[in-house]
């Protein structure tokens, strides 16, 4: 595992979660491997109480699960629980879009306008299925930030990682991947010009779109 350099203005126990969670949402920890904090520490190059900090917070996203006398646990990857991780998407996407739209700060549209370009050059860029995987979303998490409601943010954060766990499993069974994250330049756009209505409804269709694709595959 790469080991970042420390974050300035971040504790070890924030920058633990992170490097942490991305091993569990993109499955570079499997579902059902078990997790040793002092081999986690080594390999994050930091000390066993900051990782367990971020253990504990990751069980609460629901990435882990802890066992009396046996360990710590990635959880597994549950395809039954598309349909009620959905449920949740399928209203709070449109919402957050509507009020990214309506509440991005100039410095966030503008972030959006350079993501924008680089969706729109994806068909050429050659990028891999995990560089795409990460792309979609960071783009995702750029939506969240600019509705304004930290809440709304993090629910919606938890419910893209459980997501992305499960397109993980399928990705590779999955035809168009690129076009699937490139379609984010026309709900960017609507964000950015404010078109509130329009970013909503991109935003469900994108939702909607993305659970069909899926289920096409199980």
């Amino acid at each position: 595992m790469t080991v970042h350099a420390p974050a300035p203005g971040r504790s070890l126990a924030d920058q633990a979660y992170e490097q942490i969670k991305d091993r569990l949402v993109m499955l570079d920890i499997r579902p059902g491997e078990p997790l040793n904090d002092g081999q986690l520490a080594a390999e994050l190059g930091m000390g066993r109480t900051p990782v367990r900090e971020a253990l504990k917070r990751l069980e609460t996203d629901h990435l882990l699960v802890s066992y009396p006398r046996r360990g710590t646990f990635a959880t597994s990857v549950d395809i039954t629980e598309l349909a009620a991780i959905w449920d949740i998407r399928l209203v709070l996407e449109p919402v957050a879009a509507r009020r990214a739209a309506e509440n991005a700060t100039a410095t966030l549209r503008l972030g959006m306008m350079e993501m924008i370009e680089q969706l729109r050059s994806l068909g050429d860029s050659g990028d891999g299925q995990r560089d795409l995987m990460r792309l979609d979303m960071e783009v995702h998490r750029m939506i969240y930030r600019a509705a304004g409601n930290p809440h709304l943010e993090d629910v919606l954060i938890r419910y893209d990682n459980l997501s992305t766990r499960i397109w993980c499993l399928v990705i590779e069974r999955l035809p168009g991947f690129s076009s699937h994250v490139s379609e984010h330049a026309e709900l960017l756009e609507a964000i950015v010009r404010g078109d509130g209505d329009r970013a909503a409804e991109l935003a469900l269709a994108h939702v909607t779109d993305f659970e069909t694709e899926i289920r096409k595959v199980l």
